[in-house]
């Protein structure tokens, strides 16, 4: 067992004043120490196209590098047209190529899906953990994480203001780097 664990978070909006940017930073805060989440941006990414690769573009390496230097991944996610973001669909084709060099692969995973609606983005969560699975990635499978209603969860400073969603994420982190460990070991 690592004594603590650099995790990569990929949040799949681009808003500045995203809820899942939001939510994402409160992970960060309710983690143990042992575990070092840092959002890695994705906004800047070009559109993976094949012929890319001849000439990486530097914003391409520096992605890949740094999820490659990470632990394990957080996915942080709103729901677009009941699937994933394309910004984030593009982040994991431009980590997953060229084919056999996937920085994602083994690295253990949790995707927590976000929406100020009722359903919690439900099916982003779901189309996200499909491709977890093709990417080699063993995602937490308890709990699950789908966070409704969430633009009344945050205060003006953009801090969780719930009690019982703090204290689930809280439960969530700490389920997460039990899993870490356990697929790490």
């Amino acid at each position: 067992m690592q004594s603590s664990y650099k995790v990569a978070v990929l949040v799949g909006s681009l808003r500045k004043e995203s809820i899942s940017l939001k939510l994402a930073h409160a992970l960060e805060s309710l983690a143990s120490d042992r575990l070092k989440l840092g959002v890695v941006e994705i906004g800047d990414l070009p559109l993976y196209n094949p012929d890319l690769e001849e000439k990486v573009p530097a914003a391409w390496a520096a992605f890949r590098r740094k999820v490659a230097e990470a632990d394990a991944v957080v996915f942080v996610t709103p729901e677009y047209n009941r699937s994933v973001p394309s910004v984030l669909k593009n982040a994991i084709d431009v980590g997953s190529r060229p084919y056999g060099k996937s920085v994602y692969s083994g690295k253990p995973a949790a995707v927590v899906s976000v929406s100020p609606g009722a359903l919690a983005a439900f099916g982003a969560n779901h189309h996200l953990r499909q491709s977890l699975v093709f990417l080699d990635m063993p995602v937490l499978q308890q709990p699950e994480a789908y966070i409704g209603n969430a633009a009344a969860l945050f205060d003006e400073s953009g801090h969780l203001k719930n009690e019982s969603t703090t204290a689930f994420l809280r439960n969530f982190m700490k389920s997460f780097e039990s899993w870490i460990d356990r697929v790490r070991d």
